[in-house]
Formats: C-alpha cells, sequence, structure tokens
C-alpha cells in the first residue's frame, strides 16, 4: 500500500452540538381556503342547468319513452334544446327518429303537456325539427347500453 492511498484515521474526543435550528416570528399569514370553504355554492338561476326549472323539465322529458324503442326520449337525443326565459316560459326543441314516426303527431304535444305541467314553468312551448336529422350518435351511454349498442 502506498502512503497515497493510506487511510488516516482521526480520533476526536467530543464534537460541537450542531446549532438549532430557528424561526422567526413573523405575522401569520390568513389560510387562503378559509373564505373557499366557508362559502356557499352559488344558486344556479332556475332556468339554468342546475336550476329548479331547467332540472325539472330535463325530469319530465325522461319520464316521457318513445313507443317503439324502450328509452326515454331524452336520453335518445330526441331533444335538442331547452331554454327557459327568465319569466320561465319554456321552449323545448326536438325532433323524432323519422318524419314517418307514428307518434309524430301527438308527441310534440305529450312534451308540451309535461313541460307546462312543471312547477314553476309559466308557458310551454315544443318547436319540432327535421334539421339536423336524428341519429343513433345522439343517443347517450345510457340508451345505447339499454339497446344493446354497446
Amino acid at each position: 500500500m502506498t502512503e497515497a492511498n493510506k487511510i488516516v484515521v482521526e480520533e476526536v474526543e467530543a464534537v460541537d452540538a450542531p446549532p438549532k435550528a430557528r424561526v422567526e416570528e413573523a405575522p401569520r399569514q390568513r389560510d387562503y381556503l378559509d373564505g373557499f370553504l366557508a362559502a356557499k355554492p352559488a344558486e344556479s338561476p332556475a332556468g339554468e342547468p342546475g336550476g329548479d326549472v331547467y332540472d325539472g323539465v330535463i325530469d319530465a322529458l325522461k319520464d316521457i319513452f318513445d313507443p317503439e324503442i324502450p328509452v326515454n326520449i331524452y336520453d335518445l337525443g330526441l331533444i335538442y334544446g331547452v331554454d327557459v326565459s327568465p319569466d320561465n316560459h319554456v321552449v323545448v326543441t326536438m325532433t323524432l327518429t323519422t318524419p314517418h314516426c307514428p307518434v309524430a303527431e301527438s308527441m310534440p304535444g305529450e312534451v308540451e303537456l309535461r313541460v307546462g305541467a312543471v312547477p314553476g314553468v309559466g308557458d310551454a312551448q315544443v318547436n319540432l325539427v327535421w334539421d339536423p336529422p336524428w341519429d343513433p350518435a345522439k343517443m347517450s351511454d345510457e340508451a345505447k347500453l339499454e339497446l344493446g349498442m354497446l
């Protein structure tokens, strides 16, 4: 073993203790979550998603079933829009699976009656449109699952 590769060992009697950590007393900042956790959720206007009237209309639409397909008209994708005015008047834009649908004359009337019966709804109107045409891609995943398409 050469002198350069020799390991030097030093023995000591005692070692000074390391200094203790100190925290300066600084003014504590307010917790950023305080206001967030105490805040109440904002109320959704009645005519917007999450509002009482809008959600009531959607629930009413989900209670109407296509007579030939065991799925409600909302999940079937027949409802293109639900507009609620500030006065809670509702306009439903919808289509049918085909213009030759056997309920083409009665379904819009049923939708109008059911939507008009929702608490808080002033007046209900149904616009039946054919453009864009309905196709199975408009169905919800729940409807596709019910019909064995998933």
